[in-house]
């Protein structure tokens, strides 16, 4: 497990590496989730997982929950006032991000690929906490997990297009460089760092692990490069 100092101090949380099952045979996989469940402290009907979909929606998990629905929330953010409950995002290069808010307690949990990031999933998340909670944003702690890092991450000029037509130009010009061909290399914690700040946050609250999951495979899940044999490593976190 992986943390953050600076989350810590305001919410428990980890990030999950290569050695914790969460995809694979359903036994093998239900222990890896009862295992998650124990290290945040919750019961495993209060760890709540999203259908993630790379969009832009944010899901309100309640305060107070014995059970989670059977069917999952198709979002890719959610957050939560509740004490019980550990909400809980799943990636395998994507940016996982995890918030708390000093002052009210209240966390989330973001799922950013570049498609959500097109979608402005950072900024949407961030404005629902505020118009739910009442969250400032210059009192949130962002902390961005294991993920693809501009060293490894190559797509093509159709990403460019999409988070140029999200965002201005010259905040995204710093987010690319050129690779082979028409192929360019995407700082995704620089993107994400940027959009935190485009809504509100302190850089000097904005902590990235910088740990690429392509470079680090041996003990990290990169779909890049295991492909559909990749597992899943999962950021969890709960308000204390």
């Amino acid at each position: 497990m992986l943390q953050c100092v600076a989350l810590d101090n305001v919410a428990r949380h980890f990030f999950t590496i290569r050695g914790v099952s969460l995809k694979g045979g359903v036994e093998e996989v239900a222990r890896g989730w009862d295992m998650v469940a124990r290290e945040i402290g919750v019961a495993s009907g209060n760890l709540w997982r999203m259908t993630q979909v790379h969009g832009a929606d944010v899901f309100e998990v309640p305060s107070v929950s014995t059970t989670v629905a059977a069917e999952r929330p198709t979002t890719d953010a959610l957050m939560t006032a509740g004490r019980g409950v550990a909400l809980v995002v799943q990636v395998a290069d994507c940016i996982p991000l995890l918030l708390a808010d000093r002052r009210t307690g209240v966390v989330a949990a973001t799922h950013a690929g570049w498609r959500g990031s097109a979608s402005r999933i950072v900024a949407r998340t961030i404005e629902a906490l505020s118009r739910t909670h009442g969250v400032l944003p210059e009192t949130l702690v962002a902390a961005v997990g294991p993920s693809i890092g501009p060293c490894c991450y190559q797509v093509g000029p159709d990403v460019r297009e999409a988070m140029l037509n999200a965002y201005p130009g010259a905040m995204v010009a710093g987010w690319f460089r050129p690779d082979r061909g028409d192929r360019l290399k995407l700082d995704m914690w620089q993107a994400t760092s940027d959009q935190l700040v485009n809504a509100g946050v302190l850089l000097e609250n904005i902590h990235i692990a910088r740990l690429c999951t392509a470079t680090h495979v041996a003990h990290l899940h990169s779909y890049r490069v295991e492909g559909a044999a990749a597992g899943r490593m999962a950021g969890v976190i709960r308000a204390v």
